[in-house]
């Protein structure tokens, strides 16, 4: 009895192992190792290269007018002419003038940076202005 439970538990068992090393897209642990270092080299060029068009960026003032349409003691949110919503927010102290305007006001943001509507923004709000 004792033969034959040892002989249903063999082949359960080979039966599994069989199984599982049918399944397509299996990744040996080193090639998954070497494609993660390979990308993180990859990665590490590209911000590297980047960063000196960032900082060309950064320099340059830009000026968004639209309104005031949410102000928070981190962030407020600007909606320009066409209706789309710009999310500026800043660390620390409020910039210049942001406190003399509330929700609703048509304001001028000066600004320096990359802002994008799908993108977080990565600059630094100079000041803003009432129209």
């Amino acid at each position: 009895m004792k033969k034959r439970n040892v002989f249903v538990a063999t082949c359960v068992t080979l039966m599994l192992v069989a199984g599982c090393s049918a399944q397509k897209g299996e990744v040996s642990s080193a090639a998954s190792t070497q494609i993660v270092s390979t990308s993180i080299a990859e990665s590490t060029l590209d911000v590297s290269s980047t960063k000196s068009g960032e900082n060309r960026m950064a320099e340059e003032e830009s000026t968004l007018t639209g309104t005031i349409s949410d102000i928070k003691d981190f962030m407020f949110v600007i909606t320009d002419g066409d209706g789309v919503d710009y999310v500026l927010s800043f660390e620390g102290e409020k910039p210049e003038g942001l406190s003399s305007v509330k929700e609703g006001d048509t304001v001028s943001v000066v600004y320096t940076g990359k802002l994008e509507e799908t993108e977080a923004f990565t600059g630094t709000v100079i000041s803003v202005t009432k129209k």
